[in-house]
């Protein structure tokens, strides 16, 4: 079994080759080399900076050898490259990439803060401090778009969407959730879609209990993101794209009271069918005679008996036809105050399924649910760092426009472009990163690079 003590292992193989020595000798080398790429990202957003401003700094000034912006970085690059635990800092005290995005010399610069110093300062935000994070990052990410676009934009679609996080412990908040079955956090969670682009960028993260109801602190959120819009981009149209849970009168008088369009999923029930009963007879008669799965679009006015008043609903009336069983009507409903036709209508609120893709992102990629701490307002203060670390990847997706990553998922662009072997020079004059000459995604990388901010040459 091999332990610290051995200083190398030797492979023999069966090819007529020598004999294969492994050694990890090599002082100043790291297998994180493409965050550099974050890092320049980073020092143009100034995403940590401002972040670390929401903080105050509670702690005896001459017994700091980490300050909260270098302990935030920390925590944010360590996400972005897979280290979501706290315990992983111990093992990456000492790299030279890291000890580089923090911002300190990667070669003779003090080691990154332990695993107690790290759960200390996760446990030690306020609530106070959490929500102006949260409105920092909102903001921040407007501000962004804002400047990409020149304060130009057509029309911006905010999605806002529910998901479950499991619990295992005995975390503060977390309940049992009949429709996700488990006990969990049920997270709010909320991207800009700008114009006809494919990408819904995060702009803000709420964790909540998770027993909570879909709408709870979703009109706080809406209303905050509103009035930051409406500041950035004066002339851009407002709309608002969610599922059933929303469809409340409560839900719907908010959004005619903010002006802005909406496109809103809605339940069926008996007499909504019956409205649609011409409709999902057309579809019947289509099916028959084409033997195949036929859908029509539609429209009614129609109120529930909690409504103030008849709103549009958009019906999608579908006959499901699968081999050896028997024609199945399928209907669909959208609530809306939009114009335009059925058809174009319910596109657009199809398109917020890739909202779906933005949560296994968040899930898969960067470990949203590492939501382990026993304090709620712990927790919810590592869902900002990964907001935080996912708003850097988007952006540096963004960047990568032209090249194989982009259209790459989160872990795709660790795999190809932040996890590259890497071993650091340093002279009186600059810091060399020596990084493999046959990189399987150099060209990719240099491309980025530049898109980033580095100079050729």
């Amino acid at each position: 079994m091999a332990t610290d003590c051995i200083p190398q292992v030797t492979f023999e193989f069966h090819d007529n080759l020598k004999p294969v020595v492994a050694r990890f000798d090599q002082a100043q080398a790291s297998t994180d080399g493409g965050v550099v790429l974050l890092k320049a990202l980073d020092d143009r957003l100034q995403v940590t900076d401002q972040l670390a401003a929401c903080l105050v700094d509670r702690r005896d000034p001459d017994k700091i050898r980490h300050p909260l912006r270098d302990l935030r970085r920390q925590r944010i690059f360590g996400v972005v490259c897979g280290y979501e635990d706290a315990n992983d800092a111990a093992r990456l005290a000492d790299d030279p990439l890291q000890k580089l995005a923090v911002g300190r010399d990667p070669v003779t610069g003090a080691a990154l803060a332990s695993q107690p110093t790290l759960s200390r300062f996760e446990n030690a935000v306020s609530p106070r401090e959490l929500y102006r994070m949260g409105r920092t990052l909102a903001t921040t990410v407007i501000a962004q778009h804002q400047q990409r676009l020149k304060g130009r934009a057509q029309r911006i679609t905010i999605d806002l969407d529910p998901t479950d996080d499991p619990t295992h412990g005995q975390q503060a908040l977390a309940f049992f959730n009949g429709h996700y079955d488990t006990w969990c956090y049920l997270p709010l969670v909320a991207t800009l879609t700008f114009n006809d682009e494919a990408e819904q960028y995060l702009v803000a993260i709420v964790l909540r209990p998770g027993n909570s109801p879909a709408k709870r602190g979703a009109c706080g959120l809406l209303r905050t993101l509103l009035r930051r819009l409406r500041r950035a981009f004066p002339t851009a149209a407002l709309r608002v794209r969610v599922d059933g849970g929303f469809a409340g009168n409560d839900w719907l008088d908010v959004l005619e009271t903010q002006h802005v369009e909406y496109v809103v999923g809605l339940a069926g029930n008996a007499r909504l069918v019956r409205c649609a009963g011409h409709v999902l007879g057309e579809a019947y008669g289509l099916s028959k005679y084409s033997g195949r799965t036929e859908h029509v679009y539609g429209e009614t006015c129609y109120a529930a008996r909690s409504w103030s008043h008849r709103r549009r609903v958009i019906v999608k009336a579908e006959v499901v036809r699968l081999p050896g069983h028997d024609p199945r009507y399928n209907p669909r409903f959208v609530v809306t105050n939009l114009r335009e036709t059925p058809a174009t209508v319910y596109a657009s609120y199809c398109q917020r399924s890739d909202m779906e893709n933005r949560l296994k992102e968040l899930h898969d990629g960067l470990a949203l649910d590492r939501t382990s701490c026993s304090r709620f307002w712990a927790n919810q203060f590592r869902v900002l760092l990964t907001a935080a670390a996912y708003v850097l990847l988007q952006e540096l997706r963004r960047r990568a426009q032209g090249t194989a990553c982009a259209t790459a998922q989160v872990a795709t662009l660790r795999e190809r472009l932040l996890k590259l072997a890497v071993w650091v020079e340093r002279s009186v004059r600059r810091v060399v990163l020596h990084l493999p000459q046959c990189a399987p995604w150099g060209d990719t990388w240099r491309r980025v690079a530049v898109a980033v901010g580095a100079t050729v040459g």
